[in-house]
């Protein structure tokens, strides 16, 4: 029977383990230790080279990516070139008056008085066509009439009220429509003055004009309805009735809806007499 004795026996071959002799290689295991943080120390600072490496390079890109934003130079070029201007600024300004032109000729003055009246005196003038629509009224025209001797074209007391103010000529015509008759008369003064006395003044009426399809109306007594009115140097006059001589009350609106017609185409009239005078003025600069 055998006996063990002594310590723990190594074989050979175990590295960095006691071999035969017991003792570790110091030197050995220092140097493998060192070279083991080196290698570590390297790898750190080539990854930071490589991440400065890719930073830039992408700031780089950027750079490129956004154009000429970057650039001032490009930006300036792309400013809107500066207004020319004038070569010659030693030339004088525009100047304006300060005297205000002259108002438009009023139209009323050259249908106020003779002296600027100076337009034709016609029937035509004052009474053109075969018709007068006012509205969806239409009236037809009948007899005409033009004298100088205006007397002759009234009856009562209003031949002499036109005569003593100094009536020129006296313009009739005569309107009918639905058996109405309407027989309007213009009175031609010197001046706007006389006209207004002869209708302060008027009384009598128009003589009623028959003829051209029109029977004899509003004579012998027969009610009828008279009108007076003036403008500019012009007095004008309707009388109006019915045809058949019957007699003209306040409801007979028939009878008034003409008489208004043509005392209203009356009043344009003399109107447009006016407006067209001024503006012949007007272009001639007087």
């Amino acid at each position: 029977m055998s006996s063990w004795q002594g310590g723990p026996s190594w074989g050979p071959g175990d590295n960095g383990t006691p071999g035969d002799s017991g003792t570790p290689d110091w030197a050995a295991l220092a140097e493998a230790s060192a070279a083991r943080a080196r290698r570590k120390r390297w790898l750190m600072i080539g990854g930071g080279v490589l991440a400065t490496a890719v930073v830039g390079a992408i700031v780089a890109t950027a750079v490129v990516t956004t154009g000429g934003k970057s650039d001032p130079a490009g930006s300036a070029s792309k400013l809107p070139a500066p207004a020319d201007l004038p070569e010659d600024t030693s030339a004088p300004a525009p100047s304006f008056s300060s005297v205000a032109p002259p108002p438009p000729p009023d139209p009323k003055e050259y249908i106020s008085s003779a002296d600027k009246d100076k337009a034709p005196i016609t029937v035509d003038g004052f009474f053109p066509g075969e018709k007068l629509a006012m509205g969806e009224r239409v009236h037809l025209k009948g007899a005409t009439a033009r004298t100088t001797d205006c007397a002759t074209g009234t009856q009562g007391a209003l031949g002499s009220v036109l005569t003593n103010n100094g009536c020129e000529q006296l313009i009739r015509a005569t309107y009918r429509k639905d058996g109405v008759a309407v027989t309007v008369g213009i009175a031609v003064f010197d001046t706007e003055a006389r006209a207004k006395k002869t209708v302060d003044q008027a009384s009598g009426g128009l003589a009623s004009l028959s003829g051209a399809g029109v029977p004899t109306f509003c004579r012998g007594g027969t009610v009828c309805r008279r009108t007076t009115n003036s403008y500019g140097r012009y007095a004008y006059f309707t009388v109006g009735g019915f045809t058949d001589g019957t007699r003209v009350t306040a409801q007979d609106k028939n009878v008034f809806a003409v008489g208004d017609d043509l005392t209203n185409f009356v009043f344009r009239q003399i109107r447009h007499r006016g407006q067209v005078q001024a503006s012949e003025a007007a272009e001639a600069g007087e």
